[in-house]
């Protein structure tokens, strides 16, 4: 098979499956081409959908490749969907972001630096399938510690953590906002601390790590959808 025929067979299979598929797993099915010429040719099929400018393309996300929807079309796969675009409180983005950057992190790690009880929290991202329990830290009382998922990287776009912005990228974009948040009013009555919801904060969720519920090794595409807008295959 040349390169212009495997194209065809790479992009059914990657449409076809229901997470990504990593260049290893398409060398496996593509048996008798080797890695370089895979490769190859989904470059080239990756730079195809680019330059016709269509409604869907090729990512490479979470350590495979996916069809996404151009961002653009959101508000029309919305509708198809019949859903609301989907936010994350400012508690659990808070929480999920130092996850993100120290992990493995245990619950006292990540209330020390929140300053605030997240249990609620934690149980909120678990159940996003945003971060699970990774293992047990070495000190008394083993405590669980926390890392992302796959399907943290799909829904935020991230080909795997080392895209994740540097945190003097982070810091020159947090002084752009608040220089541009002195330049106006502030808004009457804006005053609170965690922006906690009641989602993050249920009743019974303080003790999720003696429940386990990050120790559910369903792969991405089972259960509820993890992306940003809920639908398939959405950049």
């Amino acid at each position: 098979m040349t390169g212009n025929g495997l194209k065809p067979v790479i992009e059914a299979v990657i449409f076809a499956a229901d997470a990504p598929v990593s260049i290893e797993r398409l060398c496996a099915i593509l048996d008798g081409h080797g890695k370089a010429e895979v490769m190859e040719a989904l470059a080239s099929l990756m730079e195809e959908h680019r330059a016709r400018a269509c409604g869907i393309s090729i990512e490479e996300v979470a350590g495979g490749y996916v069809f996404r929807t151009a961002h653009e079309f959101a508000p029309w796969i919305r509708r198809l969907f019949k859903i609301g675009l989907q936010k994350l409180s400012k508690a659990a983005m808070e929480s999920l972001s130092i996850i993100a950057y120290k992990q493995p992190v245990t619950r006292a790690e990540l209330e020390s630096i929140r300053g605030v009880d997240s249990g609620g929290v934690l149980g909120t991202l678990m159940d996003k399938r945003f971060i699970k329990i990774v293992g047990r830290k070495e000190i008394p009382g083993r405590p669980v510690v926390y890392g992302t998922t796959k399907e943290f990287l799909e829904t935020f776009d991230l080909k795997d953590l080392s895209c994740l912005p540097s945190l003097k990228d982070i810091q020159r974009t947090e002084g752009e906002d608040d220089l541009q948040k002195d330049q106006k009013d502030e808004a009457p009555g804006e005053e609170g601390r965690s922006g906690e919801t009641p989602e993050d904060n249920l009743s019974g969720r303080g003790d999720i790590e003696a429940e386990g519920r990050g120790d559910d090794n369903r792969g991405p595409g089972e259960g509820e959808p993890g992306r940003g807008d809920g639908t398939r295959g959405q950049g």
